[in-house]
């Protein structure tokens, strides 16, 4: 069973519970990215079956009128064991879920995984226009050539600030230069794109200057936070006609999904017990 601290971020251990909790956040407005826990597969076995899951949930969201997509970790189906792989089965994800008319997100891991993860997505997105998103992490130094090179891919670009603890040469580590890449990068991709924008963030400040820009530049666009941060503000949105999706992870894997999270990066911790208090 999870425990009332997990339970709070985690949608449940099997699809049953994950479907029942899309179905309740979409009564309150709130779409859901459901997120089956698993990563760092060594074994294509593993990698695979993982990606099989997801070809079964999406035949379960298929017969349902929930408001709900997937998202995968490029560890999860495949790219510790090669990027070949990695492109393979997200490529067969993405064609899958086009034939449900439904939509696959990919999450973005560590620096060492951008290359293989952006060439994937823009081949990807070429064949499967609009069906497909890619997270994209403000904190990298080298993000704003990748915005530059994705801003007319048919896909749409989730940018967060990053959790991941990179080294300095390749980061930006201070919080408010960070928050200023961040600023930078949203700006950028409201003035550049019409459509296909997504914002993952929490911080009140970039999700304002999102409504601000969204107003200004004309240009259509999502909020996307966490299942268990800041839930009210994500149904107050909704209620003012923001698009809204909540991510979502579940799965029997919760207990390394937060072992993971703490040891990447410290403030993750802090992160979750201030969303805990209501901080």
């Amino acid at each position: 069973m999870i425990p009332p601290i997990a339970r709070r971020f985690v949608a449940g251990e099997s699809v049953p519970e994950a479907l029942e909790h899309a179905r309740e956040r979409n009564e309150e407005g709130v779409a859901v990215i459901l997120n089956l826990l698993g990563e760092h597969y060594v074994d294509p076995a593993d990698a695979r079956a993982d990606a099989d899951a997801y070809r079964r949930l999406l035949d379960d969201l298929s017969g349902t009128d929930l408001d709900a997509c997937i998202s995968v970790k490029p560890s999860q189906i495949g790219l510790d064991v090669s990027a070949d792989l990695f492109e393979e089965q997200y490529r067969e994800l993405v064609a899958y879920a086009h034939e449900r008319d439904a939509f696959v997100w990919c999450d973005m891991e560590d620096a060492d995984t951008t290359d293989a993860t952006l060439d994937a997505f823009e081949s990807i997105a070429d064949d499967y226009p609009w069906s497909v998103g890619q997270c994209v992490q403000s904190n990298l130094k080298r993000t704003r050539e990748d915005l530059e090179r994705l801003v007319d891919v048919p896909g749409v670009v989730r940018l967060v600030k990053g959790a991941y603890d990179e080294p300095d040469a390749i980061a930006y580590t201070d919080k408010a230069d960070v928050d200023e890449a961040y600023r930078g990068d949203i700006e950028f991709l409201f003035e550049r794109r019409d459509r296909g924008v997504a914002v993952g963030s929490h911080d009140p400040e970039m999700i304002s200057l999102a409504n601000r820009l969204a107003t200004e530049h004309g240009t259509d666009y999502e909020i996307q936070m966490l299942m268990g941060v800041r839930e009210d503000a994500q149904r107050d949105l909704a209620r003012q006609g923001v698009d809204v999706k909540q991510y979502a992870p579940y799965g029997d894997k919760w207990l390394s999904y937060f072992y993971r999270r703490v040891r990447e990066r410290k403030e993750n911790l802090t992160f979750a017990v201030r969303a805990i208090v209501g901080r």
